[in-house]
């Protein structure tokens, strides 16, 4: 007998509620994803407001989850299981989506889930291409995380290969973004911008490619410094800053780090599928040089589409379906948040 699973989100600035169908056979489908964004609200300050964050996800909740039973064709009543962000992200943000959870579960009279948000980042890719393959690799790519991961199981082991040790990748794109005069968030309009520059004008640095550096890990602290001084050195001399040259560069450099010690890591440890998810995954440069050296090396190279690769309910569903499956155990009632949830903790 199939289930649905209702998922809510609201780890940052995305209120987002999905519905998944887990089937008998363990494969999981996309019933409804629907998303509502207060990232405009946080254009003006450059970066995302935790309070306004935290009262956007509260107007939203209700009226998301709405349009999601909706467009799925289903009610309340369907819901066999919840499953809720219950960290890392913003402490209010996350205790808006947690007591939403909370809510429908005790008035529903069904299981709630508590789960982790990174590992929904790789969950949804199931939605797309299926079962995930075991192990594989992900590399999460986001405003807030850049790692690699280790998946052997989505439902309860993942492993840690390497992390950023200061900016992550998403971050260092809105930085950029604002020493450009480019709007925020920075993702898309660099990846705009850099379609029409020259990746090669400019020879910015590849952080943490030495040979007495960590294999896997990452820093992007430097590349963004590099860059503002880069622009203000031009500013000084009288120059025009050819904003698609510099970020086209910045961006190719970005792209060349991360899929180099993605593939190398997936080599090192004999794992033939990659995973790359989170909002950074919907760059075309970073997923066309991953795909380029995913092909050289014989490793498969699965990116949900962009629509799953940014915060949405639909990966915590999925997430949520897969925990359900492995018949985890339900979280209690008074699940609360964990901003610093680390990421081998796939359920609460």
């Amino acid at each position: 007998m199939s289930r649905v699973i209702l998922g809510i989100e609201s780890s940052c600035d995305e209120t987002g509620v999905g519905l998944v169908r887990l089937h008998d056979d363990g494969t999981v489908e996309l019933l409804a994803d629907e998303v509502a964004s207060s990232v405009e609200q946080h254009a003006r300050f450059g970066g995302v407001v935790p309070e306004v964050a935290s009262r956007a996800h509260l107007e939203a909740m209700v009226p998301t989850a709405e349009r999601a039973f909706a467009a799925a064709g289903l009610g309340l009543s369907d819901v066999d299981a919840i499953a809720v962000t219950a960290g890392p992200g913003l402490a209010g943000a996350l205790l808006v989506g947690v007591s939403a959870a909370k809510a429908y579960a005790a008035a529903l009279d069904v299981p709630l889930y508590g789960v982790n948000h990174l590992a929904g980042h790789i969950a949804v890719d199931t939605l797309q291409h299926g079962p995930l393959p075991k192990p594989c690799l992900a590399l999460l790519v986001s405003g807030g995380h850049t790692q690699l991961l280790r998946v052997d199981d989505i439902a309860g082991e993942i492993t840690e290969v390497g992390s950023t040790v200061d900016d992550a990748a998403g971050e260092a794109y809105d930085k950029v973004a604002r020493v450009l005069g480019l709007p925020y968030p920075g993702g898309p309009p660099i990846d705009k911008a850099a379609r029409a520059g020259n990746p090669r004008a400019i020879g910015f640095p590849r952080g943490m490619t030495g040979p007495r550096d960590a294999r896997f890990d990452f820093s992007f602290s430097g590349l963004k410094t590099a860059v503002a001084r880069w622009v203000e050195n031009a500013e000084r001399r009288g120059e025009q800053i050819p904003v698609d040259d510099v970020a086209a560069s910045f961006q190719e450099a970005v792209a060349d780090v991360l899929t180099a010690k993605a593939v190398r890591a997936a080599k090192e440890m004999g794992i033939g599928t990659l995973v790359i998810s989170g909002g950074v995954a919907a760059n075309s440069r970073l997923s066309g040089l991953a795909r380029e050296r995913c092909e050289a090396a014989g490793i498969e190279l699965r990116v949900p589409r962009p629509r799953l690769c940014t915060d949405n309910g639909a990966m915590i569903a999925a997430l949520g379906a897969h925990v359900v499956a492995a018949e985890k155990k339900p979280s209690a009632l008074d699940l609360s948040a964990n901003p610093a949830l680390p990421v081998e903790v796939v359920s609460l």
